[in-house]
């Protein structure tokens, strides 16, 4: 959530628009969301089994990721990744239990539109009472 809530805090002290910010915060998130959807395999086999060959398997970080993905599927991934799991990290969940790659993308836009809109509308509305006055 603190890396997705920076563009909206970001954009609300740059002074741009409600618009402006909305679009550049889903930009970013789906920046990330294309990089690993169409590189993700390729980071995996190429940095991660080179620096990190004998990783565990079955750890609780790992147990944890398979209970989120049994119990919600690829929309709960999607709306738990702006808010929980970071957009890197519900990226890779996804990627990893194999969605398909133009679902994991269209499900990421629609969470990251819906995310965008509710952080950057509630920092623009309220932002002169709840931001400190170094942001604005």
């Amino acid at each position: 959530m603190l890396k997705f809530i920076f563009g909206p805090i970001g954009g609300y002290a740059a002074g741009l628009t409600l618009i402006t910010t909305i679009l550049v915060t889903v930009a970013g998130m789906m920046t990330v969301v294309f990089a690993f959807a169409f590189f993700g395999h390729f980071m995996r086999t190429q940095v991660m089994d080179r620096f990190f060959p004998n990783k565990k398997k079955f750890s609780v970080r790992n147990r944890r990721f398979v209970t989120i993905w049994k119990k919600y599927g690829l929309p709960g991934v999607a709306a738990l990744t702006p808010v929980v799991l970071t957009p890197i990290g519900g990226t890779l969940l996804a990627i990893s239990f194999g969605a398909p790659r133009n679902k994991l993308i269209l499900y990421m836009f629609i969470s990251a539109a819906i995310w965008s809109v509710i952080f950057s509308g509630t920092i623009y509305f309220f932002g002169n009472e709840v931001l400190p006055d170094v942001i604005k």
